[in-house]
C-alpha cells in the first residue's frame, strides 16, 4: 500500500534522523556511513532522481546530507553539481535541474523568471550559514587581524606590501615582512564574492567604493575558479591573501576582523550571532525566506563576514514524485540532524530553532501541479 504524502514526508524525516543517529555513535564520519547492524528495516518508499547544482560553499556539506539522505532512502540518487552560485541558479532558471545551492538569494528578476520553469514560484530556504574566512599565506604568522577598511584597500590593491602602515597599526605585535600581497579573488560568479563584497561596502566605512556583485568588480589580481581554486592559489604563492568559505581553510593563516572594539576569528558561533543580529526581508513572498545580513553589527561575539547559503526550489512541480522527492531531502536537510551532519563535515552555524521551524513550513507548502 503507498504512503499518503504527510505520511511519506513521515518516514523520510524517522529514517533521516535514525541514518544520523547511527552516524553520530561509534563514528565520526558525518555521512552516516556506522555499523547498522541493530537498525530496522527501512520503510522508504521514495525513488528516482534528485538534480541540483550550485555554491561550491556547500560542496562538504552536501556530500554529507546526500549520503545520510540516500542511507535512509536507498532508492533515491541524489546528484549536486558544485559549479559555483550563479551556474546553480543558471541551471536551475532554465530547468536543467530540480533544485540549486546559492550563496545569494534570487534576485527580482531571478524570481520572475523563475515562473517559467516552476509552476508557480520559486523559493529561497536557508539552508547553510557559514563564516568567510579572509585567509593569507605569510611565511612565519598565522593570524593577523584585519579591519574591513584594511581589507578593502588590501583587495583594491592600495595597501602592496605586508608591512603597510595600516597594517602594522592593527598588529603591533607582529613582525611583518615588506613581502608584496598577493590578492586572489573568485573569477566565476560567486555568491561568496557577492557576500565578501558586501561586507565590504557596508563596514568599511566608505573605503570600499564598489557595489556588492558576485562578479569580481575589476580585472586586476590574481583569480581563480571556485573556493577550491582559490584555496589552491593561497597555499602556492607566499604573501597572497583571499577569501573563502571557512570549511576550506584548512592550514591557511586565518586573519580576525573588527566588531565594535573587538577582533573576531571567524567560527560557527560568530556567524549564528550575526544571523540572530539580523532582521528578514519583510518584502518577500509568505514562503520565500531571505535574511538582511547586518555587516555593521557590534554584539559581542559576532563575525558579521558570513554567507548564508540557500536551497532555491519551486514552489510547486510538476509531479507528486518530484514534489515528494524535492521535500523529502530539504526537509532532511534543514532538520536537526541534518544541521548537525553539516556542522561536523564543514563547521557551519546551524539554523536556530525558530529559523528551521520557519523553513520546514516553507518546505511543506511545496505542492504539485494538479
Amino acid at each position: 500500500m503507498k504512503l499518503s504524502l504527510h505520511g511519506r514526508i513521515g518516514a523520510i524525516a524517522l529514517t533521516g534522523a535514525l541514518a544520523l543517529s547511527l552516524a553520530a555513535c561509534g563514528s565520526d564520519d558525518p555521512t552516516g556511513s556506522g555499523d547498522t547492524t541493530d537498525a530496522p528495516a527501512q520503510t522508504s518508499e521514495l525513488s528516482g532522481d534528485l538534480n541540483g547544482a550550485g555554491a561550491t560553499s556547500q560542496e562538504k556539506a552536501m556530500d554529507a546530507w546526500r549520503a545520510g539522505f540516500q542511507s535512509a532512502n536507498p532508492d533515491v540518487n541524489i546528484n549536486y553539481d558544485p559549479v559555483g552560485s550563479g551556474g546553480g541558479r543558471t541551471q536551475f532558471l532554465d530547468g536543467s535541474v530540480d533544485f540549486a545551492g546559492s550563496d545569494s538569494a534570487l534576485t527580482a528578476e531571478e524570481l520572475e523568471s523563475a515562473k517559467a520553469v516552476c509552476t508557480t514560484e520559486a523559493i529561497d530556504l536557508p539552508q547553510y550559514i557559514s563564516p568567510i574566512a579572509v585567509v593569507f599565506n605569510l611565511e612565519g604568522i598565522t593570524e593577523l587581524n584585519l579591519s574591513a577598511a584594511t581589507i578593502a584597500g588590501i583587495f583594491d590593491n592600495k595597501i602592496t606590501t605586508w608591512d603597510a602602515p595600516e597594517i602594522a597599526a592593527e598588529n603591533p605585535d607582529a613582525t611583518l615582512p615588506a613581502t608584496v600581497i598577493t590578492p586572489v579573488h573568485r573569477s566565476d560568479e560567486s555568491g561568496t564574492t557577492k557576500n565578501f563584497t558586501d561586507y565590504l561596502a557596508k563596514a568599511s566605512g566608505g573605503a570600499w567604493t564598489y557595489e556588492a556583485d558576485g562578479n569580481w568588480p575589476f580585472q586586476t589580481g590574481e583569480s581563480a575558479q571556485g573556493t577550491s581554486g582559490v584555496i589552491q592559489a593561497v597555499q602556492g604563492a607566499d604573501g597572497t591573501i583571499a577569501y573563502a568559505d571557512n570549511s576550506a581553510v584548512g592550514t591557511l593563516g586565518v586573519a580576525s576582523i573588527k566588531v565594535g572594539e573587538e577582533w573576531v576569528a571567524p567560527s560557527e558561533e560568530g556567524a549564528a550571532a550575526a544571523v540572530d543580529a539580523s532582521p528578514r526581508d519583510d518584502e518577500r513572498a509568505e514562503h520565500d525566506i531571505v535574511i538582511k545580513i547586518d555587516r555593521e553589527t557590534t554584539q559581542a561575539g559576532a563575525y558579521p563576514l558570513i554567507l548564508i547559503s540557500y536551497g532555491v526550489a519551486c514552489l510547486q512541480y510538476d509531479t507528486a514524485e518530484k514534489a515528494d522527492l524535492v521535500k523529502g531531502f530539504l526537509s532532511y536537510v534543514v532538520s536537526a540532524e541534518g544541521q548537525s551532519a553539516a556542522e561536523e563535515a564543514a563547521g557551519s552555524a546551524p539554523l536556530s530553532d525558530a529559523l528551521r521551524t520557519d523553513v520546514q513550513a516553507a518546505i511543506d507548502a511545496i505542492t504539485a501541479a494538479a
